[in-house]
């Protein structure tokens, strides 16, 4: 019965957060919408761009059959144009059979003109997504399906909690944290169960996160970080709500949240692995404990971090090489707004990982110490 329960949760959560619907592409105005659409045929061509060429960034044009498959002209066939100016980052160039998402503007007698904005991917992407849960299903069991319901809540807060309050002009920081202190209090009480091990991994977790916010903000501050350094930022200065929004902030709400997972598996490790040591010696002092978890967590901490670091790292690969290529100064590199931006966030978000480490260790060792004076019934299982 209680897989069964935890079985319709699931699909109530993952449906209610992640479904997608035809409507979704008919909510931006009533003479401008989305649609899917087909290539059905390549009717005239492109020819003779070459991207390694620098001198073949001329403008050319396919003429495509398409037909539309969602929306208002579901069903229904047109001959559209898709103008390629020969720069890759731009190009959509298309082929038969190719699924694409459409831009549908209607005139004011009700003509559409259609244009082509990108490839249908979350197809592929469901695809993938049915890949990951269906191992996390077999290889973990209940487990696993514990984890997708924990993973389905965490997009659940993210995307109708933390996103709509900023967007409504809270503080960007303390919402992070707010939501931080709800994604990990949930995960671990599904994963884990209602009980002391829950509870100590959860204050790892919160005073970890909590701590690499204020070195973030400390340091961000002193730097004069502007949250500024991508173009997503820039954009948010535009948008129709017209919202004021703390840059900065943003910034450090982003640091809390990259941070949260990582600092999420050192705090339950060690509290899990202190737990298992005192069900196999309960007679095992409460400092030997303690001294127990600051070594399990000294062994975490050091692949951890070089996983949030190697993860920053790794979305910075092009701009490193461009680094690289023009030769520039690291002292230039360094005090760049962009650059001093990620290694804020990553060497932070490594603070907060290791101070998570004393954190859990010491609030485990102190709760399995006073464990006594709490009913039978209420201590951990």
């Amino acid at each position: 019965m209680k897989r069964f329960i935890i079985i319709i949760l699931l699909i109530f959560l993952v449906n209610s957060s992640f479904s997608f619907s035809e409507d979704e592409y008919n909510d931006l105005e009533e003479n401008f919408f989305y649609a899917r659409g087909e290539v059905i045929e390549v009717i005239s061509d492109v020819e003779g761009i070459d991207y390694n060429d620098i001198n073949s960034l001329n403008i050319d044009t396919q003429i495509l059959k398409i037909r539309i498959t969602s929306g208002k002209y579901k069903g229904q066939e047109f001959i559209i144009e898709n103008h390629v100016s020969g720069n890759p980052v731009f190009d959509i160039i298309v082929k038969n059979g190719d699924k694409v998402l459409l831009d549908i503007e209607e005139d004011s007698e009700g003509i559409p003109s259609i244009y082509i904005t990108d490839f249908i991917r979350d197809t592929y992407l469901g695809v993938l997504l049915l890949i990951f849960a269906g191992l996390l299903i077999v290889i973990g069991k209940i487990k696993g399906i514990k984890s997708i319901i924990s993973l389905a809540i965490t997009g659940t807060v993210i995307l109708k909690f933390m996103l709509p309050m900023i967007l409504k002009g809270f503080n960007p920081i303390w919402v992070a944290i707010l939501s931080a202190t709800i994604i990990t209090s949930i995960s671990f009480v599904i994963i884990a169960g209602i009980n002391f091990k829950s509870f100590s991994a959860i204050i790892g977790t919160v005073g970890g996160v909590v701590f690499a916010g204020f070195i973030a903000y400390t340091i961000g501050s002193l730097v004069k970080l502007t949250g500024l350094h991508s173009e997503e930022a820039n954009m948010l200065m535009f948008i129709p709500q017209q919202i004021s929004f703390n840059f900065q902030g943003l910034l450090f709400s982003g640091i809390i949240i990259g941070t949260l997972g990582a600092v999420m598996d050192v705090a339950m490790s060690i509290s899990s692995a202190m737990y298992e040591m005192k069900a196999l010696n309960p007679e095992i002092s409460s400092n030997k404990l303690i001294v127990s978890g600051l070594n399990i967590g000294k062994d975490v901490m050091g692949t951890m971090s070089n996983t949030l670091i190697l993860a920053y790292t790794g979305s910075s690969v092009p701009l490193m090489l461009l680094f690289m290529a023009y030769e520039t100064s690291i002292i230039k590199i360094i005090n760049l707004d962009m650059i001093a931006t990620e290694i804020v966030r990553a060497l932070s978000g490594s603070i907060g990982l290791i101070i998570a480490i004393p954190i859990t260790a010491m609030a485990t060792g102190l709760i399995l110490k006073y464990e006594h004076i709490f009913p039978k019934s209420q201590k951990p299982n």
